[in-house]
This record gives C-alpha cells, sequence and structure tokens, in this order.
C-alpha cells in the first residue's frame, strides 16, 4: 500500500516551517521564557493609560494560532473599550460577586481566597483600558445556517486563553483573569449568540504606579511537586 493510499482525500499537504536550535540555545531559550512567565503576576489595581490597539490584535492572533479540537477554533474574543460597556459589565459583575461573597460561595472556598484579598468590588473593570471577553462556541454555523460540532471546546479555550495571557505578558501588559458565576451577564452586554458560553473575563492594560500584589500570590508549587517522569 503507497503512502496515497492511505492519505485521506481532500487533505493539502504542505512543508512544515520548523526552526530547529543547538542545544546551548534550546536551553537559553527555555530558561530566558521560564523567566519572563515566572515574572507574571495577576494584577487588580490597574492605570487607566490606553493600550495601542495593533497590540492587541497581534496577541489575539497569537491566542487564535492555538491548536483546538479538529482545528475548528472554538472561541470568541469580544474587546471592549468602551466606557460605558465596560461600567456596565462592572455593575453586573459586582451584583454577582456580592452574592458570591455573601452567601453563595461555600465557607472552604472563601478560606483559600482569603490570603489573596479579593472581594466584591470590581472597580478594575472600568479602569483598566481593555476588557477581553473570552467565549466558547458549543458548535459553529455554516454559511447556510447549519450546525457544525465542536470538539474539545473547554480544551481548546483554555488552551487559546493561556496563550492570550503568555501573549499580553510579553507585550508589556498586566492582566487579570475575571470568573464571575454566573457569567450570563456577558453574553447578554456583548451581545454574542447563544451557541456561545462565557468562559473569562480578562482585563489587561498597565498596572497602576502604585499597584500591590497580595505576598500569598508568589507562593507556586515547585517542580517536583506538579511533574512526574516515567
Amino acid at each position: 500500500m503507497s503512502t496515497e493510499d492511505i492519505i485521506e482525500p481532500g487533505v493539502v499537504w504542505e512543508p512544515l516551517e520548523f526552526t530547529e536550535f543547538n542545544a546551548e540555545d534550546m536551553r537559553n531559550r527555555a530558561c530566558e521564557f521560564r523567566e519572563e512567565i515566572t515574572r507574571r503576576r495577576t494584577v487588580r489595581e490597574f492605570s487607566d493609560k490606553p493600550v495601542d490597539r495593533q497590540v492587541i490584535e497581534d496577541c489575539l492572533i497569537a491566542a487564535g494560532s492555538a491548536p483546538s479540537g479538529a482545528n475548528l477554533q472554538p472561541w470568541h474574543f469580544a474587546v471592549v473599550t468602551d466606557p460605558d460597556i465596560k461600567r456596565q459589565i462592572r455593575l453586573a459583575a459586582e451584583t454577582e460577586e456580592r452574592e458570591f461573597y455573601a452567601g453563595r460561595a461555600p465557607g472552604e472556598w472563601l478560606k483559600a481566597l482569603a490570603p489573596l484579598g479579593t472581594d466584591a468590588d470590581k472597580s478594575f473593570l472600568e479602569k483598566a483600558p481593555v476588557l477581553i471577553g473570552i467565549f466558547a462556541e458549543r458548535h459553529g454555523h455554516l454559511p447556510d445556517g447549519s450546525r457544525v460540532k465542536h470538539y474539545y471546546v473547554p480544551e481548546s479555550v483554555g488552551i487559546a486563553s493561556g496563550f492570550l495571557i503568555a501573549a499580553l505578558h510579553h507585550a508589556g501588559l498586566a492582566t487579570l483573569t475575571h470568573t464571575p458565576s454566573p457569567m450570563g451577564f456577558m453574553s447578554k452586554i456583548m451581545g454574542r449568540p447563544d451557541n456561545e458560553k462565557p468562559y473569562i473575563l480578562l482585563v489587561a492594560g498597565y498596572p497602576s504606579p502604585d499597584c500591590k500584589i497580595p505576598r500569598a500570590a508568589r507562593n507556586k508549587k515547585p517542580l517536583p511537586a506538579f511533574t512526574s517522569w516515567l
């Protein structure tokens, strides 16, 4: 049996664009990326300094290159910079957060959050220059309106979100992953269709000049605690 006999009809193959580095360069690149990404911190105190739209677009393109189930790219990024819409989002998020902290959240969860200093105040949603609503597409649509099933949606959107956070950090911006529960207000305010489920409200911008972070946020598990070699 030839190679042609086992290749699915309709598949178009092209050469892979791949750069191979020597061992020393690989170690240096891995170390440099490790040092850069481990400096990333979630912040809740943002400056209102504007962000160049091109920077956000380039980071979104990077996120859109993430691997996904059957390469169907089941995500949508709704970028919000309009002050009125940001205010609507803040008010809706704080409504959900007040209920969360007032009784919806179990005590164990609140205890875990305590060292991080979080509360129902989400003023950063209004102050930060950019909010990115990340939505997971349960299914897609063809031009004729018929549905297309999507595969591994949470996994795919999670990977793309990680790409986006890393890209924004690499560009020199701070971020916050906000996940109020429930998040249905995001769909309504951002005008997203029923086939999309709110996944993350990502806040992006410059940290305020006097920004502080909780010391507990530096507590990361060491490599042996989350890795095994077989």
